[in-house]
């Protein structure tokens, strides 16, 4: 397959630049698989098309302030640097600009030397190792200097940051947000316990994996950057009880589903696991554990839309793209969603 294969056409203001007053209000374009039917709801809707045999799988994995502006010790240049996974108490895997001119060695400070960096190493995957020096916990001088590490397609200041995380986001890891969840309020929460849906969390530090582009021209030339994941006991057990008896594995972003196809057997079976992941799920891949998928709308020619388009077949995902356009829906981290599966019509028609 080419990478090209993947490529749709998106007018520039359709990507959404700020996310909606309320989350739940973002419009939901529902696919059914078994016959091409495409209905054009609003998010609040999922209620109707979820039962209470199902499982609702969440990313509890929260974004950390994860862009820090800062200067070269020794010329004052400016410099960028975005976190993405946490080695030990003092080092971490990054992206850096001008990366370049940040030779191995280079002490970057932040905050006027409250926090400073020293370059280690490159990574096999572009990357830098960085050391930081600090007094006192790290955690707290993040979230004072960092800044939330918003897509590059978003050009508008984040008024609330927390805008940027899911509501139920808990453990803290992620340098961008699972951002299907970010349709969720406490409310629709709520409505689906009161339905019967269960609901189950699990973990994935998005990093590199998730956006890094795809540049060989070859999608089975792509390497897929590793990420941290974590599955216990609790989440498990309700996604096999699900399993057992007839109920959906419903999937909240494309970070549960390479978690759980990470570790499922091929009954679709799940055990309790962490590790990382580097699953790369294109056209072809044989889904064990997952029914149904939220999602939003992805890059063009991005992993991320390589996986839908496995989940609903390439063509299809393509012709859907075409029509959310046509429709004016909203793309990408703060915009609308999608809701596919098969045989899911509203439980109440």
């Amino acid at each position: 397959m080419k990478t090209s294969d993947f490529h749709y056409h998106l007018p520039e203001e359709l990507i959404a630049q700020t996310p909606l007053v309320q989350r739940d209000q973002s419009r939901m374009l529902v696919y059914d698989k078994a016959n091409g039917r495409i209905k054009h709801q609003v998010f609040s809707d999922l209620l109707s098309y979820l039962r209470a045999d199902d499982v609702l799988v969440l990313n509890r994995s929260r974004v950390i302030p994860a862009r820090l502006l800062g200067v070269k010790q020794d010329s004052g240049i400016a410099c960028e640097i975005l976190l993405l996974k946490r080695l030990n108490t003092t080092d971490w895997e990054s992206l850096i600009k001008p990366g370049r001119r940040l030779k191995d060695g280079a002490v970057v400070l932040f905050g006027n030397g409250t926090l400073s960096c020293t370059i280690l190493s490159g990574t096999a995957f572009g990357g830098r190792i960085v050391r930081f020096t600090f007094a006192g916990v790290f955690e707290e001088i993040l979230d004072r200097l960092g800044q939330m590490p918003l897509p590059p397609y978003i050009h508008e200041q984040l008024d609330d940051k927390n805008r940027y995380q899911t509501i139920y986001a808990k453990e803290e890891g992620s340098a961008a947000a699972p951002t299907a969840g970010l349709h969720f309020t406490d409310i629709i929460l709520h409505q689906l316990r009161g339905k019967g849906v269960k609901i189950a969390t699990i973990l994935l530090h998005v990093g590199l994996g998730t956006f890094r582009p795809v540049k060989e021209e070859l999608v089975e030339k792509h390497i897929m950057h590793e990420e941290w994941f974590q599955v216990n006991q609790d989440a498990a057990d309700l996604i096999n009880q699900a399993r057992a008896h007839g109920g959906r594995i419903v999937c909240v972003g494309t970070t549960c589903v390479r978690t759980l196809e990470t570790i499922a057997d091929d009954k679709g079976l799940i055990k309790p696991s962490s590790g990382n992941t580097n699953i790369f799920i294109t056209p072809g891949y044989r889904f064990r554990a997952v029914d149904l998928l939220l999602t939003n709308f992805h890059l063009p020619q991005s992993t991320l839309l390589m996986l839908v388009s496995a989940f609903m077949g390439r063509e299809e995902a393509l012709k859907t793209y075409e029509e959310a356009v046509k429709e004016h829906y909203r793309f990408f981290s703060f915009g609308d969603c999608m809701l596919i599966g098969e045989n899911i019509g509203e439980q109440d028609e």
